[in-house]
């Protein structure tokens, strides 16, 4: 009976642990595809660059919003119940694309989509914590989970440019995703969740929120998530127009250059799992920040003919760093407030997501080249590795991770 009983309580994990692994690679579909839906949108409406950026804007600040202002419902109402909410939001948000055709109504769609990420991720983001028997394991879910989200930014844009090239609509590919995620809330309706540590009083409202921002650890750990994105974003962002009429040897490369950064990146996430369970994180982190920039400073000073290899490459170990820094922002807080938590980081993710490319794209415009923008990215890069090898070498949260490892995860 007892055997029974673990079996089948391993057995729902396993399905939660799946679930939770399709959501993100779901919304990835839409959130990564962006780039090449903003094209159709300048053709349609006849629209400027920075207008038309509204696509990627409207998104990230509704992530962002919801992140702060409703990441505490995962602590307040349960994981469960917040991510059927947000699932449900999305859902209906993806399906009535198809209602309208106005600039102005795909972009309020746009930002109710992204509210409803926000609050499915925060739940989600909180659920980890409750799926992990360690802060170390915490990680190496985080890897995972973020591996799928990988996975979602290859699929999206594969099946977008099949839509365009059929002559469909890119609404496809919301039509798509809002199926999806109906199936998975269907799942997620019967699914057994574990049970989530009860909140205390305190974290029942913004003002908790409001609290994990002023802690050290939560904003130390944000700014991590603020200077990774940034150089990110610099990638999948910039880089098509830095390389943009590279006509050398490796043309091919440079034609596919973000592709190959998304698979490097999401192959790189499911290796970093591994390496994880394996090797401590701050050493980890810190060694590939380094390489990180490094595949930075060798684009800028040699120019396009070595950034069409480095760029792309970076991607490889890029891949580890953004859910490490998530998982233990999270992790440095009790379980009954990691919905919060998860929340703040989640808000400084998508806001660098915005002034990160706005900031390159203003810089390169000012002084003539997109090489410029590279320059600045190279400083986020920089401040990132600094901020990492000090991590490494004082591990100023070692102390705290190994008491609530006793108290959180036993």
């Amino acid at each position: 009976m007892i055997q029974h009983a673990v079996e089948h309580r391993q057995h729902s994990m396993r399905a939660i642990k799946a679930l939770t692994f399709f959501m993100f690679m779901m919304f990835a579909m839409t959130t990564d595809s962006v780039g090449i839906i903003i094209p159709e949108i300048i053709k349609t409406f006849r629209l400027s660059m920075t207008a038309a950026g509204t696509f990627q804007y409207a998104t990230m600040a509704g992530i962002a919003l919801a992140g702060f202002f409703l990441g505490h419902l995962a602590d307040t109402l349960g994981r469960k119940p917040t991510i059927l909410a947000g699932l449900t939001l999305f859902a209906v948000a993806s399906y009535l694309f198809a209602a309208g055709n106005s600039f102005v109504y795909f972009s309020i769609l746009l930002a109710v989509s992204g509210v409803g990420i926000g609050v499915f991720k925060t739940g989600a983001l909180a659920l980890i914590g409750d799926l992990s028997k360690s802060t170390k394991e915490h990680t190496a879910l985080m890897n995972r989970v973020e591996g799928f989200f990988g996975v979602g930014s290859i699929i999206g844009p594969s099946i977008l440019a099949r839509l365009l090239a059929t002559g469909a609509s890119w609404k496809g590919l919301y039509i798509l995703a809002g199926t999806i995620c109906v199936l998975l809330l269907l799942t997620a309706l019967r699914a057994p969740y574990p049970r989530t540590m009860n909140a205390s009083p305190e974290s029942m409202d913004l003002k908790h929120t409001v609290a994990a921002m002023k802690n050290r650890y939560a904003l130390a750990f944000s700014l991590g998530a603020f200077l990774y994105v940034a150089t990110e974003a610099a990638i999948y962002v910039w880089m098509p127009t830095l390389l943009a009429g590279y006509k050398g040897s490796a043309a091919f490369l440079a034609a596919y250059s973000i592709s190959i950064f998304f698979v490097l990146r999401a192959a790189g996430r499911f290796i970093g799992a591994w390496m994880l369970e394996r090797f401590y994180w701050t050493k980890v982190l810190a060694l590939f920040s380094g390489v990180i920039l490094i595949c930075f400073i060798g684009g800028v000073i040699a120019g396009v003919d070595a950034a069409v290899y480095l760029l792309p490459a970076s991607g490889l170990f890029m891949s580890v760093i953004y859910p490490s820094i998530n998982s233990k922002g999270i992790s440095c807080f009790p379980k009954s407030e990691h919905g919060a938590v998860a929340g703040v980081i989640l808000f400084f993710t998508c806001f660098s997501a915005v002034v990160g490319p706005l900031a390159m794209g203003a810089v390169s415009d000012a002084m003539g080249h997109p090489k410029y923008g590279f320059i600045l990215a190279t400083g986020f890069a920089a401040l990132l590795f600094v901020g990492l090898l000090f991590n490494w070498i004082f591990d100023p949260t070692r102390e705290l991770l190994n008491r609530l490892d006793e108290t959180e995860y036993q």
